[in-house]
């Protein structure tokens, strides 16, 4: 019998508002699901979302880098042209 092992853990401890401990109380309660659960989710579709944040910020540094930019006064007229009768082309 090939059994696998569970995966190692580490307890973190946060102190969080009171109110937001409540919310993760109510959810748990509400998916029938224990805190600790809910705060690994929470966790890893946060650090989820930060490198995907990272990871734009990187793209978009990089097309700056190449001159692949438009300027905020240029992007500005362009918004401000928009209630014009004669609005600028994209």
């Amino acid at each position: 019998m090939n059994r696998q092992m569970p995966p190692e853990t580490k307890v973190l401890t946060a102190h969080v508002p009171l109110p937001l401990a409540k919310k993760v109380d109510q959810m748990a309660a509400r998916l029938e699901r224990s805190r600790g659960w809910i705060m690994k989710q929470a966790l890893a579709a946060w650090i989820d979302q930060e490198k995907e944040r990272s990871h734009l910020t990187r793209e978009a540094l990089a097309d700056v880098d190449a001159g692949q930019a438009i300027d905020h006064q240029t992007v500005q007229a362009w918004a401000d042209s928009l209630s014009t009768d004669e609005p600028l082309p994209r």
